[in-house]
């Protein structure tokens, strides 16, 4: 018995306490247990343990939660020397920053700490672009117009919608990147220093999102943290969780030509499928783990889900998500989730594939148990697998198993074919060999061929060995031509798409007259085919050769990229490799 479990026996309130404890120190990283130490100070071990137990299990009351929040962000946001620090700064790249402003009917009080916000900021190279889709233009807001020469101002005249009227903020925007910022929320002065710093640390990066709070007045505390996780496109089509701070290469959104009127209360959540579509590369979606937004909650905003205020909103994200899945190619059909603001969708499928549900498992018998019953119970889904990874870290862990020394441990082949006729899978090598044989042995049969010579086709079970295909070749064989594979790769001439033919491979070369023999065949029925030289290969005509066969020796086969690993080849070459060994043989 483990220590742990003679000190803080399992069920019982000790082992509670110590289960919560190290939960919440595994999710802290030096700074934020700060927050734990100052709880226990200021009120006790008692209390502190509640409270720990209460976020670990979900039983902490509403209150008590937002006290931790502001603890939290006691320790976690810059201090003030920290911000003048941020001012002194000199970045290697200064982009600009085109904040975007959709505007229409904003209170001034509102508007005036956004503009504030955003004067105070540690980062300076930016603009604010306010395009004002108000029915009048409201006077009282000269004033903050001329507060800084960085903010561009334009009245529209009309409302064209959330996104139209984003659509005239980027005609006034000449940044590097553009920033989406709703009217009546605010950024901590810190924000843009931390978003030019994200920039500065990753060259490449296209799209930058970060974490936020909500806020009702300056005065009162901020609350409703979303600590949100790193990019994922399943996630992100269940529920916009991205929504703010978000911040976009200027040349990704131009290509985008801004957002979409038809989607407006869900534009935003439609710009980020499209962005997520359009990016190099999902590594250059980048998460800043920071709160540097603050949501207002009023009675007509979108923050105030509770009330419904905007239910457009909402409904706006069905149709957004729809059309994402048409343009990847996706079917499904998309509806509302169990909650405001989700979405849940039914995606159509072909055929019926193999689901793999792999569990991760140490010393944990009966959680394991459990797990795997519920899969066999709950499951209606019959094509799928359980994979169990038990960890082991000693020969004994693997004896335990029941794995031995000398086990032949075999993967599941994960075989996929493209619609574009790639064939993806473990041991290609030589599986694609012997499929392009066993369809030239059906070929000859359907088709009444009798071929001019006397063939042998052997198939070995132990490839490039003297017991594998010399143990048993008949006597009189004069050519024997083995039927392996081809290296694509860095400095090879062999390809996916031909039959490749092997001149000479670690052990020397092939037969030269045969070789030629193999090369008129392919010129005379135009057989796409490729000669290459294999330095770091051998095959089963080298072992028979080695074995003392007295024999003429070729090697051909259809090109396999990346052997002895997750293989590929395209269905041309396995063809092109049928066509040689018919074209031969009649």
């Amino acid at each position: 018995m483990r220590l742990r479990d003679k000190l803080f026996p399992e069920g019982t309130i000790l082992r509670k306490i110590l289960r919560a404890m190290a939960h919440i120190a595994k999710g802290f990283k030096p700074h934020n247990l700060k927050t734990v130490f100052n709880m226990l100070k200021e009120q006790g071990l008692i209390k502190t343990i509640k409270e720990v137990n209460g976020i670990v299990f979900g039983k902490v009351e509403y209150e008590d939660m937002n006290k931790i929040y502001q603890e939290w962000i006691k320790y976690n946001e810059p201090t003030k020397r920290e911000i003048e620090e941020q001012r002194k700064h000199k970045f290697e790249n200064n982009p600009k920053i085109s904040i975007l402003v959709p505007m229409y009917n904003t209170p001034y009080k509102f508007f005036k700490e956004l503009v504030e916000c955003l004067i105070n900021q540690t980062y300076p190279n930016w603009e604010l672009c306010l395009a004002d889709g108000s029915p009048e233009q409201d006077k009282s807001l000269e004033e903050i117009y001329k507060m800084d020469e960085r903010i561009k101002y334009k009245f529209i005249g009309e409302n064209k919608g959330i996104a139209g009227n984003t659509n005239e903020c980027i005609k006034l925007a000449t940044g590097d990147f553009i920033a989406l910022f709703d009217h009546d929320d605010l950024l901590p002065i810190f924000s843009l220093y931390e978003v030019v710093k994200c920039i500065n640390e990753n060259p490449e990066v296209e799209f930058i999102y970060t974490d936020e709070d909500k806020i009702t007045t300056l005065d009162k505390p901020r609350f409703n943290p979303h600590f949100k996780p790193d990019f994922s496109l399943d996630f992100l089509r269940a529920n916009n969780y991205i929504c703010h701070f978000s911040v976009f290469k200027k040349e990704l959104m131009d290509k985008l030509e801004g957002e979409r009127s038809k989607y407006d209360g869900a534009q935003d959540f439609d710009i980020i499928l499209r962005v997520a579509e359009n990016v190099k590369d999902y590594k250059n979606i980048i998460h800043i783990p920071k709160v540097l937004y603050h949501w207002r909650v009023h009675a007509n905003s979108t923050a105030q889900a509770e009330t419904q205020a905007k239910p457009y909103a909402f409904e706006a994200g069905i149709p957004a998500i729809q059309d994402h899945l048409e343009r990847i190619g996706l079917k499904g059909t998309v509806e509302h989730g169990a909650s405001l603001g989700t979405y849940r969708i039914k995606y159509e499928f072909e055929g019926n594939p193999k689901v793999s549900i792999i569990i991760p498992n140490k010393d944990e018998k009966e959680t394991l148990k459990t797990c795997i019953d519920s899969i066999l119970e709950k499951t209606t889904y019959e094509n799928y697998e359980i994979v169990i990874d038990e960890q082991v870290s000693k020969p004994q862990d693997v004896y335990n198993l029941g794995i031995e020394v000398g086990d032949i441990v075999s993967f599941d082949t994960r075989t996929k074919i493209t619609k574009s006729g790639f064939i993806k899978s473990r041991y290609l090598d030589d599986k694609a060999s012997v499929s392009a044989i066993l369809h030239v042995i059906k070929y000859i049969k359907l088709n009444d061929i009798k071929p001019k010579y006397d063939i042998n086709f052997l198939f070995s079970n132990y490839e490039e060995v003297g017991h594998g295909a010399s143990s048993f070749i008949p006597d009189n064989t004069v050519e024997f031509i083995a039927v392996d594979m081809g290296c694509p790769g860095e400095n090879q001439n062999s390809s996916e798409y031909d039959v490749c033919i092997c001149t000479k491979d670690s052990n020397g070369p092939y037969d030269y007259e045969l070789i030629n023999k193999l090369v008129d065949v392919c010129k005379e029925n135009n057989i796409n085919y490729k000669l290459d030289i294999y330095p770091n290969y051998g095959s089963d005509a080298t072992a028979a050769l080695k074995a003392g066969m007295d024999a003429k020796f070729a090697l051909i086969g259809p090109g396999i990229f990346a052997s002895h690993g997750y293989e590929r080849t395209h269905i041309s070459s396995i063809i092109e490799t049928e066509k040689l060994i018919i074209s031969y043989i009649k």
